[in-house]
């Protein structure tokens, strides 16, 4: 099969994903689990890195446009302004994004996978990141948060389905600070709390066709458990 004809198919996509995966070795494999992904050049496989940032204009990646923080964004209580700013930042994102790869440069802040939106909810402002945030209201998080999502990845639907960008609504569980120590405390949350801080707003996101959920932090088990998180969301 030709997988590198210029003709778009999401089916010759997916076998070439399927094939490739059959094909590697386990050391192969293991180096594409972490965000920095090492080329597999015997199967025309290039390196990636998957971190990436955009949560209102493309991040830490030359010039780009500058939109108002998602704070200032929620205050609009407009999902469609949010979903077109979204659209507008993937416009961005796609063209920077083929500019690197006609350069053959795959480093960090290059590729095509945004860690975003931050779907956190912000009730605490020692955590230092709320402005990144839609607020502390879990309903308008959800929904602002799917609009950007679908801005990112739809683009308006222009594209016959094929995305722009991949969104990474982040962070799955039991985050928001201390944001020195979050890969070594251990976040033990009520279950009620754990909920409103997670389930519906993760629940919706998941509904509306994210490509991935970035990072659970260092938790108390019986917590995850008792959240029934991985039931809620359908995730294995």
């Amino acid at each position: 099969m030709d997988y590198l004809s210029d003709k778009l198919d999401k089916n010759r996509f997916k076998k070439f994903a399927s094939d490739a995966v059959k094909k590697m070795t386990d050391g192969e494999l293991a180096t594409l689990v972490c965000f920095e992904s090492e080329a597999v050049e015997r199967l025309g496989i290039h390196r990636y890195n998957w971190w990436n940032e955009a949560s209102h204009g493309v991040a830490r990646s030359g010039i780009a446009t500058v939109f108002p923080c998602p704070t200032a964004l929620a205050s609009s209580f407009d999902r469609w302004v949010v979903r077109e700013v979204a659209e507008a930042v993937a416009d961005e994102a796609r063209a920077k994004y083929n500019m690197y790869a006609e350069r053959g440069e795959y480093d960090i802040y290059k590729g095509i996978t945004f860690w975003c939106p931050n779907v956190n909810i912000f009730r605490d402002p020692r955590w230092g990141r709320g402005q990144e945030t839609f607020g502390e209201d879990p309903y308008l998080t959800s929904e602002l948060g799917v609009n950007y999502i679908e801005g990112l990845q739809s683009g308006g639907g222009e594209f016959g389905g094929y995305m722009k960008v991949a969104a990474c609504a982040k962070h799955f569980a039991v985050h928001s600070g201390p944001e020195k120590l979050r890969h070594e405390f251990d976040a033990v949350v009520s279950e009620s709390s754990g909920r409103l801080r997670c389930c519906g707003r993760h629940g919706r996101v998941q509904q509306n066709g994210r490509r991935a959920v970035l990072r659970i932090e260092k938790a108390d088990r019986n917590t995850v458990r008792r959240m029934g998180i991985r039931r809620i969301l359908h995730v294995g």
